[in-house]
């Protein structure tokens, strides 16, 4: 019988593609997340009977045993920004790496993100590395993934920047500087599909695409890929922080003090790291893909000149 695997937060951003590459893989796959509806779209993308949907909260050990019950494998992709880190990244990881041993699930797969460390003073990266450190207690041989910032179509990254490149006359940049290596979706997901299936061997893969590109040279590249021309402001390091610091806290602020402290770090792999080509997955670049999704931010669309 074909492998059963338990995806928390599978219908989510990096979730559904996720479930798509299991599924192609001809797996059985159960979603498990706080709002099950929100993951029905993905019905069609499964034969009868590979695919189902279960409601669980990672703060609820209950709900969590019950959505490992019978699975072969388990991945955890929940993670907020805001809010309770610990409960949710940290406490919440421990629960389902915990939760899995004890059911004897033989493969987990935890997805974390580069900059996770437990000893950073930003408190996202912070409650990351925490996370790690949990799930290794837990579950010795989980695979950890650290993905570097995730583009694809339903980004909140790269969509978010061509929106305020298409809206504002001048484009304000903080922390041009820092250095990201943009990683597609897809890759990801064949990453961590493949790992649920083959087993992680209590290894840390760090993902990124085939280009590391400054900040200031991500708002270049999406202006250049939408056709518009726009004056880049570079904003001093010291207003930028005070910004973060003074209004980061407002509900739509631009930027979070943790954000900004996170920003002061690259967000690039390590060069001994274990990467997308030691699973034998070739890095997409933006170039690649990015263009089918980012013509909506053309002046006329598809028939769209510089601006």
């Amino acid at each position: 019988m074909a492998q059963m695997v338990t995806v928390f937060g599978g219908d989510g951003f990096v979730g559904r593609y996720v479930v798509q590459a299991l599924l192609k893989a001809g797996c059985r796959v159960r979603i498990a997340s706080r709002n099950p509806k929100r993951g029905w779209f993905l019905k069609n993308q499964a034969n009868l009977g590979q695919i189902s949907w279960l409601a669980a909260d990672v703060t609820r050990a209950d709900s969590v045993m019950h959505a490992i019950a019978g699975a072969d494998a388990v991945i955890n992709l929940v993670a907020i920004m805001a809010g309770d880190l610990t409960k949710v990244n940290v406490e919440g990881a421990r629960t389902v790496a915990a939760a899995a041993k004890a059911a004897g699930v033989t493969r987990m797969v935890h997805v974390s993100a580069i900059g996770a460390d437990a000893a950073s003073d930003a408190d996202y990266a912070r409650s990351k590395g925490e996370a790690e450190a949990a799930v290794r207690a837990a579950f010795p041989s989980a695979g950890i993934v650290r993905p570097s910032i995730i583009f694809g179509r339903e980004d909140q990254f790269i969509n978010r920047f061509a929106a305020l490149i298409r809206m504002l006359p001048v484009v304000p940049v903080l922390a041009g500087k820092t250095k990201f290596q943009p990683v597609f979706v897809g890759d990801v997901a064949r990453a961590v599909a493949q790992l649920a299936q083959d087993g992680g061997a209590g290894k840390t893969y760090e993902l990124g695409g085939p280009e590391v590109m400054s900040m200031a040279g991500i708002n270049q590249w999406i202006a250049d890929a939408t056709g518009r021309d726009k004056f880049f402001l570079d904003v001093l390091d010291p207003i930028a922080g005070a910004m973060a610091t003074l209004t980061g806290w407002l509900p739509g602020a631009p930027i979070t003090r943790d954000q900004w402290k996170m920003l002061q770090k690259d967000n690039v792999v390590a060069p001994k790291a274990l990467t997308l080509a030691s699973l034998g997955i070739a890095a997409t670049s933006l170039d690649a893909v990015a263009p089918g999704w980012m013509v909506q931010y053309k002046k006329h669309g598809r028939f769209g000149t510089a601006a």
